[in-house]
């Protein structure tokens, strides 16, 4: 009688969970990762501070972050990345890796193109490069996205993305306190510099990643465009050019609305406000620490760096509670958390030069972006079709980002606004002692950031109630 084999135990599994983070493409991936993460901080964050350093306006500053609308629009030109190869670097490194590593270098000589400007004497320069600077930066998630999914089978997705958020994060801290740290110590046209060097990490990753298998696209109504190339007398290469622009840019779109009928546009509304109260309330972050008197050194320390690792905590809690709640209320769950800290930052601006404050402020921040970051990437994976992954989840990235750039451009004007309000700016000096007339106006401005994240609650409720979508694992985020 045969004997049934003995089930692993526990050591055994975790040592073959642990063995998975050591092949070579999760290693890579780790390293892409901080690539891709690098230059992120350099647009918004970082730059930011310098700026305000620099004496720029907050309504200036608040327009800058504009520029980040590369990220949100990315799906535009996702499919060119899918279909066109570079000459002479598609032959060597492959479609991926070649779009991969020319967009490495337009990051790394846009970098290098900043560290020579200086925003008191002219802020033209830096608003165009920073342009070059987030349609690189965003081309090369693209590419990066797209290895990742092609190079590693479904089981080890959740390896890949794993080590890809923990080297994004690494890029977080070292564009975030380690440019702070330059800029306060040496200058920021070094801290800059630095960073453009710190590309060569990416780069060295994409010339060393393994060449993926790279397939065509499948095409949905194949029969129907036929039909259409006949309808209108296309032949040869008309008849190629339009399967070509289907396949790349309407077929991922129609599979989406044809999966999910009308309900898709509530789907994209909940994806694209569920971020909202971060991204409007982020750009106005930094200047309010430098009205608040804190150093660059204090911001490295408390901001960039503790809040990172804040960061990847509340993302790990994330994790766990999707795993046991489900994706549906633990983002209920991470939306109610951002809100709150939204509003925790209306009593920090009353409380200048306060460490203790800072730190429980941005605690409290950090852990619930992450929480309700793994929530919505958990939520967007669920959402994706498997043929169409990565042009699908350019898109979803895109519009959970669009409506909160869009409004975070007029976070500065609404600033500026609140503050020039006499009345109001004169209560609120009453009501709070550490209040100036400089940051009046950062109150109001933060506890209208935490209410824009009401209309997420209310279609995560809309949703639970009429389509709930299914728990997916967080193995494709």
């Amino acid at each position: 009688m045969l004997q049934a084999e003995p089930k692993p135990g526990l050591g055994q599994r975790l040592s073959d969970i642990w063995t998975v983070y050591t092949e070579r493409r999760v290693l890579i991936i780790l390293l892409l990762g901080f690539s891709s993460g690098l230059p992120f901080m350099l647009v918004f964050g970082t730059m930011s501070a310098w700026l305000r350093s620099a004496g720029i306006s907050r309504t200036e500053i608040g327009l800058m972050s504009y520029v980040g609308l590369a990220y949100t629009i990315k799906f535009i030109w996702a499919p060119i990345l899918d279909q066109i190869r570079l000459p002479w670097l598609d032959a060597k490194f492959g479609k991926r890796r070649a779009w991969m590593i020319l967009a490495q270098a337009s990051v790394a000589a846009a970098l290098v193109g900043i560290s020579f400007c200086d925003p008191s004497k002219a802020l033209m320069p830096i608003v165009i490069l920073a342009i070059c600077l987030a349609f690189a930066s965003a081309t090369q998630d693209i590419s990066i996205d797209a290895w990742r999914i092609e190079a590693a089978s479904d089981e080890r997705q959740g390896a890949m993305a794993a080590a890809y958020q923990l080297g994004y994060r690494f890029a977080i801290i070292a564009s975030g306190a380690g440019a702070l740290y330059v800029a306060q110590f040496v200058s920021w046209h070094a801290a800059y510099l630095a960073m453009a060097l710190l590309m060569a990490i990416g780069f060295a990753a994409a010339l060393f990643a393994p060449r993926v298998a790279e397939s065509e696209a499948p095409v949905i109504g194949e029969a129907q465009m036929d039909a259409l190339a006949a309808r209108f007398d296309l032949h040869g290469r008309g008849k190629k050019a339009l399967i070509w622009f289907y396949r790349a840019v309407v077929a991922p779109f129609v599979d989406f609305f044809s999966q999910h009928g009308w309900m898709a546009l509530a789907v994209l509304a909940l994806i694209g406000f569920y971020r909202v109260p971060d991204f409007v309330m982020g750009v106005m972050a930094n200047p309010l620490y430098i009205d608040l008197g804190f150093s660059l050194a204090t911001i490295a320390t408390v901001v960039k760096l503790f809040g990172v690792w804040m960061t990847i905590l509340g993302a790990i809690v994330g994790g766990l509670f999707v795993a046991r709640l489900g994706i549906m209320r633990s983002m209920l769950l991470g939306a109610s958390a951002v809100i709150c800290t939204n509003f925790m930052f209306a009593w920090l601006a009353t409380h200048p030069g306060d460490v203790a404050a800072l730190t429980i402020s941005i605690s409290s921040e950090n852990f619930a972006g992450g929480f309700a970051g793994t929530c919505l990437i958990a939520y967007m994976s669920s959402l994706t079709n498997h043929k169409f992954t990565a042009t699908q989840y350019a898109l979803f990235s895109s519009v959970y980002a669009l409506p909160g750039k869009l409004l975070g451009g007029l976070s500065g004007f609404m600033v500026d606004w609140y503050g020039s309000l006499g009345p109001l700016r004169d209560f609120l000096l009453l009501q709070a002692p550490g209040l100036t007339a400089k940051t009046a106006g950062y109150v109001p401005f933060f506890l209208t950031t935490g209410s824009l994240g009401l209309p997420a609650i209310l279609l995560i409720l809309y949703l639970r109630r009429r389509d709930p979508p299914p728990a997916a694992p967080l193995a494709r985020g």
